[in-house]
């Protein structure tokens, strides 16, 4: 008899505070029209899109962990981005652009608390001002909202502890717990018949000959998904979101290894409460294009904390959230990758820079203090790590765009992997899943 573990019915008020499985019903059988891996923010998002969209289909998320949206969903800076990064005209923009005002008017709608605290990208040094004037002019062509230049006085009118000569202001860019909004989608998915399963880790994805024990309904459900704990659930069709593991996810079906998913964890140190007045809204360096990551930044959180960060090293494992985190199969993976390590060689003095500023708080605190003078080591403590599922090609790129891939076999027209979904993907949430919905509508006969 197939059974599906750990499936709580709930009917949860306002937002979820807790992020326990959740489920309206789960069907006897254990089949189902499609069947989501991945019970992060984007694969949250898309199930709640899909069933909407086809509300006479019947939908299962299925989770590995005990709880929704543990990983890169509850573990970021929980910034409502506005788009002012991305090449004009690119999808990573036009994505991040509708996300902000969908993920406010969806905030707004489902009363889930957010604040829009602005952002200034601020230039300390004159070789910055153009590249600074640049981002301002790619922000006008992507239509981010409200975007001005402003002087040193003007900084200090908006932050008064920051000093630079000129800085880029976005009031637009907010703050919110990007884990409640994933919990929240969850909530909408069930609300609508969506069945979730936790602890149901997805080792194999492939076709099958014969149909359920017990059912009447022959071949309709084709393919197979089984669990670490030999568990399985029978589906039409299969779409992946798996996030740091989506590429072996994606082999598991026969896919191409590539992109691959290297880990870089991201650690944080915290503003003491005392010292809380220094920083209002989200400060940004102006990106350097040598370097692969944006730098250093102050992002004051719901909670009323402040973060300062990240730093980006080489995790040791996936999941891997603290210094001394190790997976043999992780490290080695990553190590043996040939485009791990041409990203290595490019930006090897860039990488040792982060690692010292990753063990010496002084020397993070240094690069902060260009923007805050006031700042000081004794300010600060070290606080949460993020790991970023960060897709890599052979040549050594970063992936900045979005990739999908299918199966190869039989019945691989009926797999649909997410491979990459770029930063800012909590932000862009609902236009991706837009996206990924309309992907799936073209791929699938549904």
């Amino acid at each position: 008899m197939t059974r599906i573990p750990s499936i709580m019915s709930a009917a949860l008020a306002g937002y979820p505070k807790s992020s326990k499985c959740i489920s309206r019903r789960c069907l006897h059988s254990g089949s189902y029209d499609v069947a989501v891996v991945g019970g992060g923010i984007v694969g949250l998002a898309t199930a709640r899109e899909l069933i909407l969209r086809h509300p006479n289909l019947t939908f299962a998320v299925l989770e590995k962990e005990k709880e929704l949206a543990l990983h890169q969903s509850g573990h970021n800076s929980g910034v409502i981005h506005s788009g002012i990064y991305y090449t004009p005209g690119s999808l990573k923009a036009r994505l991040c652009v509708r996300g902000a005002t969908l993920a406010y008017e969806y905030c707004e709608k489902k009363g889930i608390p957010y604040k829009r605290c602005g952002k200034l990208i601020v230039a300390v040094g004159r070789e910055e001002i153009p590249r600074l004037k640049a981002l301002y002019e790619r922000g006008l062509k992507n239509n981010v909202r409200d975007l001005s230049l402003v002087d040193s006085k003007g900084i200090r009118e908006r932050e008064p502890y920051c000093r630079g000569l000129m800085a880029l202001d976005s009031p637009y860019t907010g703050i919110v717990d990007w884990r409640i909004v994933a919990l929240r989608y969850g909530k909408d998915f069930v609300e609508a018949g969506g069945t979730v399963a936790t602890e149901f880790e997805a080792t194999d994805i492939a076709s099958v000959m014969e149909s359920p024990t017990g059912s009447t309904e022959g071949m309709k459900y084709p393919i197979a998904i089984r669990s670490s704990k030999g568990d399985e659930v029978r589906c039409r069709y299969v779409l992946t979101c798996g996030g740091l593991y989506s590429d072996r996810l994606s082999q598991i079906s026969g896919c191409n290894p590539e992109p691959r998913i290297v880990p870089f964890r991201g650690d944080y140190l915290v503003l003491k409460p005392e010292k809380h007045y220094l920083v209002r809204g989200n400060i940004y360096p102006v990106p350097d294009p040598r370097f692969p990551f944006l730098g250093v930044h102050f992002t004051p959180r719901m909670d009323g904390s402040v973060w300062l960060g990240p730093n980006a090293v080489l995790a040791f494992k996936r999941e891997g959230y603290q210094v001394y985190d190790f997976n043999i199969r992780d490290f080695s993976d990553a190590l043996s990758f040939r485009g791990l390590q041409r990203l290595v060689m490019k930006n090897m003095v860039y990488g040792m820079g982060e690692m010292y500023r990753g063990l010496f708080i002084s020397a993070q605190v240094k690069i902060l203090q260009k923007f805050i003078p006031e700042l000081s080591p004794s300010d600060v403590l070290r606080g949460p790590s993020g790991v970023r599922a960060q897709a890599l090609d052979h040549e050594g790129n970063l992936v900045d765009d979005f990739v999908f891939d299918g199966g190869v076999w039989e019945e691989g027209s009926r797999v649909l992997h997410v491979r990459n979904a770029p930063s800012p993907a909590a932000t862009s949430s609902l236009a991706i899943a837009e996206m990924i919905a309309d992907e799936v509508e073209k791929r699938f006969t549904l």
